[in-house]
């Protein structure tokens, strides 16, 4: 069978590739080079189907190596971490190297990350430590200038939306090109920006609902993944009837300033309102408490 399998695609194959090549040359019928400029948009979108990430060479490797970077671990933890400089509080098994509070392993840019939050595709690079606030800053501002274009593009709407439903009207209405185009394109800028609750806007409810979510999360002084490593904690206490207390909750009001790096009440224009490169607090190791922080807990790390 499968002789004849091969018999019978040898072929085939052979016809494509001659289809591919003649595809190159300019005396190509139009026609023939339609059928092979198709044949690659379908085998493009067929290789983007069938693409599975977690399929390849090196999560079998990762699979294969996970017995020695439990040996690894275990043993390190065991004769003691070689650095007496970090506050470790666990070995990475990616990068054999101590990690400290907070710290996290990205798989995508094979690293650990200081106070890891997430990866985020869109920027291409990780969200922790000293990008944090920028992030949150990008997402509070971006969702601010969908509201201006909402509110601020109201009446070019209507009359764009307005000389749209004329396009169909006989005798047609005499706009030029450009002038539909225009048309069309503030009706599209507006749906897509709109915050109104009878309209749906993809990037106003997504960076809505993003800035949101950091928001609660920075009231909280946690991560969004040490929000499921406090998750879980949080029950495995109350399973044996004790309660669970981030160590790196400080309060809602010094939580902000913690994370915008306020220290005096005229931070909060020239930090916060005002661009600003300053650092945020703590060098990303170790997580010792402002000095202005009023209450806090007990010093307790969290992997």
């Amino acid at each position: 069978m499968r002789g004849q399998r091969s018999l019978l695609l040898g072929p085939a194959r052979l016809c494509l590739r001659l289809l591919l090549l003649l595809g190159y040359r300019r005396r190509c019928p139009p026609l023939l080079r339609g059928l092979v400029q198709r044949w690659r948009y379908g085998k493009v979108c067929l290789r983007s189907l069938l693409y599975n990430s977690f399929g390849g060479s090196d999560t079998a490797v990762d699979a294969a190596f996970e017995p020695v970077y439990w040996l690894v671990d275990n043993v390190i933890r065991w004769f003691g971490v070689g650095r007496n400089d970090i506050a470790t509080v666990s070995i990475c098994k990616k990068c054999i190297y101590p990690k400290p509070a907070r710290t996290h392993h990205c798989s995508i840019c094979n690293r650990c990350v200081l106070k890891m939050d997430h990866h985020c595709p869109w920027l291409n690079n990780c969200v922790g430590h000293y990008n944090h606030r920028y992030f949150f800053s990008f997402c509070f501002f971006m969702t601010l200038g969908c509201v201006y274009c909402s509110y601020g593009s109201w009446d070019l709407f209507r009359e764009a939306y307005a000389a749209i439903e004329t396009y169909h009207q006989t005798p047609p209405p005499t706009f030029s090109f450009r002038e539909r185009m225009t048309h069309k394109s503030l009706v599209y800028l507006w749906f897509l920006c709109s915050l109104r609750p009878s309209f749906l806007s993809s990037v106003a409810l997504a960076l809505g609902a993003l800035t949101v979510w950091h928001a609660v999360l920075i009231s909280r002084g946690e991560t969004s993944i040490e929000r499921h490593i406090n998750k879980k904690e949080r029950r495995r206490l109350q399973a044996k009837g004790r309660v669970f207390r981030n160590p790196y909750n400080y309060g809602c009001l010094d939580n902000w300033k913690v994370f915008l790096g306020v220290d005096t009440g005229r931070h909060w224009l020239t930090r916060v309102l005002l661009p600003s490169s300053h650092l945020p607090h703590g060098n990303g190791m170790s997580w010792e408490p402002p000095p202005w922080v009023t209450a806090h807990s007990a010093s307790v790390m969290a992997v």
